[in-house]
Parts: structure tokens; C-alpha cells; sequence
């Protein structure tokens, strides 16, 4: 993945853009946020001609299903290639869950249906083998870490929460949830590459 950095957006960005919608996402994004490191030169992921082994395919469909990304399609695959090397870029469409507002625990033992478009699939016969070691490489105390990383400006904007500190430990619950065994996103990933064969 791209180096991570944090960005303070104007929202008069959008007055030079031509496309309303992304207008309305320049406008929507005033204020921090968090942004990728740019990769010169880097062209659009291809499934045919960038065969990525069963390793690397199992553990970036390990991570969108943990983290819901459903932006992962052959239409939209949001991932580059560059210096020979695939790259994660984009992940907007992550823990769509915070985007509805209200209890994020009832998410948390989600299946993730949508893993089954995501284009790494095919390529991800290593699910069951690397399950264990992935969900051990981000526990309980990496989740913590994360979230704790998480500002306080990102926080308020959910009614259903009465402060930042209710829903950061919404968001660590759910996580922490979402880990645990059986990881029902892991399933769904393996029982959907399989109707796929």
C-alpha cells in the first residue's frame, strides 16, 4: 500500500472540477483527510496480464472481506500496478457501515456477500491456509493501535453516538468482533471462490 499521509482539503477544489459528482465528493471531504501516496508512472491493475500468486491474492481477499471493501471489482478494481508490484490504492468503500450511522455490532459478524465480485478471487486459493496467520498479524492490540489513530474529527459527525469516544469503541468492538473465529467473511470468501471453479 501507498504511503499513508494526511491532507487538509479545501473544498474550493471543486469550483476547477467539471464532473458534479466529483464536485460533491471534493465538497463532502472539506477538512482532513487521509491520503495516498502518489505513484508516478503506475498503470491500472490487469487480471490477465498481472497474475498475482495465490499469497498475495488470498491475503488482499482476506483484508476486503475483513474490511468490507466492496470496491474491488474486474469494473473498478482501484489497484495498481508499479515497478512491477501490485499496489492498494483507493480504499473508500472500506467499513461501509459507517456510512449508515447507528450500532456498527450488528455488522460485525457480516459474511460479506459482495467478495464474491472481488477480481483477486480467482487467484485466492490460499484462504483457509493463511486465515489464521493474518487474523493473528492484525489482533486485538493492532486494532487498538489503529483505532486509537483514528482522530477525533472523524467521530462526531454520528448522531447515534453522543461523542468521539463512544463511537471510536463502537468501531474497536466491531472490529475486534469481526476477528473473531469463525470469521464468517473468510467462509463466505472460500464457499464463493468455490462456485466460481
Amino acid at each position: 500500500m501507498p504511503k499513508l499521509v494526511f491532507v487538509e482539503l479545501d473544498p474550493d477544489l471543486a469550483r476547477s472540477e467539471p464532473d458534479p459528482e466529483i464536485q460533491e465528493l471534493i465538497r463532502a471531504s472539506a477538512g482532513l483527510n487521509l491520503a495516498l501516496d502518489f505513484l508516478p508512472g503506475a498503470t491500472t491493475f490487469d487480471p490477465i496480464a498481472d497474475q498475482p500468486d495465490a499469497i498475495t491474492a488470498s491475503s488482499i481477499v482476506w483484508l476486503g472481506g475483513f474490511a468490507s471493501n466492496d470496491d474491488r471489482t474486474p469494473r473498478n478494481s482501484n489497484m495498481r500496478m508499479w515497478h512491477r508490484r501490485l499496489w492498494l490504492i483507493d480504499h473508500g468503500a472500506a467499513f461501509y457501515f459507517h456510512h449508515a450511522g447507528g450500532d456498527y455490532g450488528v455488522c460485525a459478524q457480516d459474511s460479506f456477500a459482495r467478495i464474491a465480485d472481488h477480481v483477486l478471487l480467482p487467484f485466492a486459493n490460499a484462504l483457509a491456509d493463511f486465515d489464521v496467520t493474518l487474523s493473528a498479524r492484525l489482533g486485538d492490540t493492532v486494532l487498538r493501535d489503529i483505532v486509537g489513530l483514528i482522530s477525533d474529527v472523524w467521530l462526531v459527525s454520528d448522531h447515534s453516538y453522543e461523542n468521539a469516544v463512544q463511537r471510536r469503541t463502537a468501531y474497536l468492538n466491531t472490529l475486534l468482533e469481526r476477528m473473531r473465529a469463525p470469521r464468517h467473511f473468510v467462509e463466505e470468501a472460500i464457499r464463493a471462490r468455490s462456485q466460481q471453479l
